[in-house]
């Protein structure tokens, strides 16, 4: 990161935008200056579908296929995050077998296919014209592979439920994030169905005794890693958004964040020489390899499914959605892996989950509002 920022200071303090020539002009110029479209050149994005112009069973189709599409890739991958960070590979009567303890190399799997999904995407399907600066999606991506660190790393600490938990609480600092990063102001309703989360997850962690093998530190540990966790993807949200005001899609923002995030994973890996350990560890356990690469594989396609139900159906029936999963995602876990809820810890799941569909239920009706009193474009949305 130092020698890059070190490097962009460089070219714009030497007006390298003007004075550059050579075979490096391009690729400086698009890593460092951007290169913004002008009005002309701008290729716009396909407007939403409009219900009006297909029948409502074929509507109710592509829903029914976006909401399974969603459920089947995010509960997929999270029953595979869990297992992949907490069980043991190649056990037998006689060998306890051993336990995958490396996030990192979990993490450049999921970017490099990612990155080939969004790169394949972005080939097939017509784009805008890229304007944004290469190296600011980096801000992004550091924090997008710190983030997904402390996803995986958490789980050896905290249970499944309450990291998706965390997951749903995320609002709170996203919109800390936002006054700080992005100066947003927000409703006295916003700030509510935020305390109502707050109140819902102490509820839950404070009801809910430590896992067998947790002690009390192991389950600081883990509040720590989520609260890094909440903390990073906050701001690559921010962050992201601040980025869409260059005009370029979702795929777009995929194929950049991602390309960054598998080039600072490669180093890091390679600097601690656990590239090939991993490499290793996946020729060990066939099992594991296969568990690796369907979880790579359900992220880089739920990606796509989070950007074609926005497109098609807006963000609140996407968020409605994905309150779903989040709730089957907590079923699924206490019945695969034995994790235990207790009456108020339930109490506190169904305070969360409520918060976040009166969230849903109240910005629906301020747009509705809205659009009674003037119409506004709707913004580009980010996930």
């Amino acid at each position: 990161m130092v020698p890059g920022y070190l490097l962009v200071q460089y070219f714009r303090r030497k007006n390298y935008l003007e004075t550059g020539r050579g075979i490096c002009f391009p690729l400086v110029k698009a890593c460092v200056f951007g290169n913004e479209p002008k009005a002309s050149d701008e290729v716009p994005l396909a407007p939403r579908t409009e219900v009006a112009e297909t029948t409502q069973m074929w509507q109710a189709l592509k829903l029914l296929f976006c909401a399974v599409g969603l459920q089947v890739s995010y509960l997929t991958w999270g029953v595979l995050q869990e297992r992949v960070m907490t069980r043991s590979y190649g056990a037998t009567a006689t060998s306890p077998g051993e336990r995958f303890t490396d996030s990192q190399f979990l993490v450049l799997m999921n970017r490099v296919l990612a990155l080939l999904v969004a790169g394949l995407t972005c080939v097939l399907c017509k784009q805008p014209r890229h304007g944004a600066p290469m190296y600011q999606y980096s801000f992004a991506s550091l924090s997008n592979v710190f983030s997904s660190w402390c996803q995986y790393e958490a789980l050896k600490f905290v249970s499944f439920p309450t990291q998706v938990l965390a997951k749903a609480s995320k609002v709170i600092p996203v919109m800390l994030m936002g006054k700080l990063v992005s100066r947003r102001s927000y409703e006295h309703w916003e700030y509510l169905t935020a305390g109502l989360i707050s109140v819902g997850v102490s509820m839950f962690l404070l009801s809910s005794g430590p896992e067998p093998r947790s002690s009390p530190a192991t389950t600081l540990s883990g509040l720590l890693l989520l609260g890094g966790y909440i903390a990073f993807d906050s701001f690559t949200s921010n962050w992201q958004d601040a980025l869409f005001a260059h005009k370029m899609s979702s795929v777009q923002m995929m194929f950049g964040v991602n390309f960054f995030s598998c080039v600072f994973t490669v180093v890091s890996l390679l600097e601690q020489g656990a590239l090939l350990e991993g490499t290793r560890f996946m020729g060990r356990h066939s099992e594991f390899a296969a568990h690796a690469l369907l979880l790579s594989i359900c992220s880089a396609f739920g990606q796509l499914f989070i950007f074609y139900t926005i497109g098609q159906f807006g963000a609140a029936i996407f968020t409605i959605i994905m309150t779903l999963r989040q709730a089957i995602a907590i079923l699924l876990s206490c019945l695969l892996y034995g994790h235990t809820v207790t009456v108020v810890g339930g109490l506190g799941v169904a305070v969360v989950f409520a918060a976040l569909l009166l969230r849903v239920y109240a910005r629906g009706r301020l747009k509705q509002r809205g659009k009674k009193v003037m119409p506004v474009e709707s913004p580009v949305q980010k996930v």
